[in-house]
């Protein structure tokens, strides 16, 4: 009986296998034919898109597409009108099309979907909590992964595009490729566009009116800000100057101008399609967000003209784009603000450490983990890679590579292969250890020093850590009587020894002065368990929130900032005696970060105003105005209940 048992269990797993590689059969999309109208009073949007592909697997039986769930597909059928099967499977926002014959490899097949639907941007998105397609009767973004069109390959299969949107005469259509427009009728405008290198086309706004055009480094920007027209011309300005010093990184961009449109809030910060950048309204803000621009201007060549062949290799992307970032804070701020910034990068790219990078496809897309991993510990072995490499042989790879690979896909061994032809070195070694492996050292070092003869001196000692498998080089610096000496050591293994010799007398040794190697000590520790109550936080897990900042605290139980958020989150569950001790805790701390000190004095006085205690509030402000500090607003912020007494959103239950 238990082998029977055994056996159908066995049957059951191999047919519920079988049935999921079935499913999920690879195909290759080629070319795009989409015909669309866009009705913005009604909020309404109807489809026919024709989906040329190619079996990339042998006797497929059937193809699975990702679509929206709030649109309705009519028919599925092949270009002569045969009826296909098709299947919703709603969990998983996809249609599943069944073939009546099985498509042998490399055959091709061209598939013809008819839909219609409401996008008002209240639906369940295919990304939980972010528009990515919405209609507005003044304007609509219909972005690639709002998966408004049948997508096989999320963002790994690249394809060409027809594209003919027809909207009512007023708006205007925004989309990438060639564009055209036909002769209004009927009170209707059809613009086309069309492209000719394989991409990922497909992300498109409709707008009204005319837009705002800066010149800026050559570069002419066309921005559509609606909310926040008065600061078309500022983002118009600087995108000009991001897009000028990212060409001279990496070449000639796919397009040479940029559009800017405006989204709303809900919509993700930033999102880039060739030639287009999308911002969210909360993003744009008050002043330029320069990161932001650099972020998804370098996308036009990282993610768009070379992509990543599989979601395991998303760090290509991400984590060049964010380098990006840290690469223009350096360029336009100075060598102290890029160290700041990439200090952060670190600390968030140390709050995964359980997963290898190059298994990031297991994480959901834009996830706090998901960004965590491919964007800050992407750029993070950027950084490491160009200590490693020498800043002129990183600046080639960073050129070359997107060129090598133009409108193609490509896997970390290209990345690291074209690294090693420039470098005329292995990097193998690297690249295991901060792709294939998790963790990050903890160094200890120990060392003497020697007077040699009458003409120097040696310095002797040991760098251990707890990986064995780690080896890098890592940079010492040596104080002196005179000037600074810097010298290189290999760190392998897990105790490393090293000698070198110095002219001057060696009064302190640094080992990695630069903070280049992305590794663990005390301080890092207690970012890092911050970060991760942050990234908690931002989803409302406050119990698990609250335990990574009592991590820091066994660390350092000083750190103004753990007990800052751990404030945060008492404040927010209404538990106002033990958050105002935390800020006072705050407040008596390493006030690391400085802001620290500004927002605990507004936040006490947000508490006594809430517990009737007026004149304690009024204090707290005007302590909170003596400090100076304006970092978010704070002293408008505190300046406004001087006189009027905070008043916290009433709640509808009590």
């Amino acid at each position: 009986m238990w082998r029977s048992f055994s056996a159908v269990v066995l049957m059951l797993v191999l047919a519920l296998a079988a049935g999921a590689q079935e499913r999920r059969g690879r195909i290759d999309v080629q070319h795009y034919v989409i015909s669309a109208e866009i009705d913005p009073q009604a909020r309404a949007l109807k489809a026919e898109v024709r989906v040329r592909f190619a079996a990339a697997d042998p006797n497929l039986t059937g193809a699975f597409f990702e679509l929206n769930n709030a649109l309705s597909v009519s028919s599925v059928t092949g270009e002569d009108g045969t009826q296909f099967p098709a299947a919703r499977v709603p969990q998983e926002h996809g249609i599943r099309v069944s073939f009546p014959d099985p498509l042998p490899q490399a055959r091709t097949l061209t598939l013809v979907f008819r839909y219609d639907g409401t996008l008002t941007g209240a639906e369940e998105s295919p990304i939980y909590g972010i528009k990515f397609a919405a209609i507005h009767p003044d304007f609509a973004y219909l972005l690639y992964p709002g998966r408004w069109f049948p997508i096989s390959g999320y963002t790994t299969d690249r394809y060409t595009y027809e594209l003919r949107v027809v909207v009512p005469e007023g708006y205007r259509v925004i989309a990438s490729g060639l564009e055209s427009q036909e002769p209004p009728s009927g009170g209707r405008v059809a613009f086309r566009f069309q492209t000719s290198k394989p991409a990922f086309p497909g992300s498109i706004a409709v707008v009204r009116g005319e837009p705002v055009r800066v010149a800026s480094e050559g570069v002419t920007t066309s921005v559509y800000f609606r909310g926040a027209a008065a600061m078309a011309a500022a983002y118009g300005e600087t995108a000009g100057k991001v897009m000028a010093y990212l060409t001279s990184l990496y070449g000639l961009p796919p397009v040479a101008g940029l559009t800017l449109v405006e989204t709303e809030r809900g919509a993700p910060n930033g999102y880039a399609a060739e030639g287009i950048l999308f911002l969210s309204s909360g993003a744009i803000g008050n002043q330029v967000n320069p990161r932001l621009l650099a972020n998804q201007t370098a996308r036009q060549w990282w993610g768009g003209l070379v992509s990543p062949a599989t979601r395991d290799h998303m760090w290509l992307a991400n984590g060049a784009a964010r380098y990006s970032e840290l690469l223009y804070v350096q360029h336009s701020s100075g060598e102290e603000a890029f160290n700041a910034e990439l200090h952060d990068t670190f600390v968030e790219a140390l709050t995964i450490d359980d997963i290898p990078l190059i298994q990031a496809g297991r994480i959901e897309d834009y996830s706090p983990e998901y960004w965590a991993l491919t964007a800050g510990k992407g750029a993070a072995i950027l950084s490491m890679l160009r200590s490693v490499m020498g800043d002129q042989n990183f600046l080639k790879l960073m050129k070359e590579f997107p060129d090598k690979f133009a409108w193609r896909e490509a896997v970390t061994a290209d990345f690291r292969r074209t690294a090693e032809e420039i470098a005329g070195a292995d990097l193998q070694y690297f690249f295991r250890q901060w792709l294939e492996s998790t963790g990050a050292p903890e160094f200890r070092l120990e060392y003497t020093v020697f007077r040699v003869g009458g003409k120097g001196f040696r310095v002797m000692g040991k760098v251990s850590q707890d990986l064995d498998t780690f080896r890098m080089p890592v940079d010492l610096r040596i104080e002196t009587d005179g000037n600074p000496e810097e010298k290189r050591i290999e760190v392998v293994g897990t105790s490393s020894e090293f000698s070198v010799e110095t002219f001057g007398r060696p009064r302190v040794v640094i080992l990695d002065p630069n903070n280049r190697v992305l590794r663990y000590s005390s301080a890092m520790r207690v970012a890092v368990a911050i970060r991760r109550g942050e990234q908690y936080a931002e989803v409302g897990s406050f119990p698990e929130a609250l335990k990574e900042y009592q991590k820091a605290l066994e660390i350092n139980r000083y750190s103004s900032l753990a007990h800052y958020r751990i404030g945060e989150v008492l404040y927010q569950q209404g538990t106002y005696q033990q958050a105002a001790n935390e800020f006072r805790e705050a407040l008596n701390g390493d006030l690391e970060p400085k802001w620290t000190e500004v927002w605990s004095h507004i936040y006490l006085g947000r508490i006594f105003d809430i517990t009737g205690q007026r004149e304690r509030a009024r204090n707290e402000f005007q302590l909170a105005i003596r400090t100076k500090d304006n970092t978010q607003g704070a002293q408008e912020e505190a300046a406004k209940y001087l006189d009027q007494p905070y008043q916290k959103p009433a709640r509808s239950d009590i």
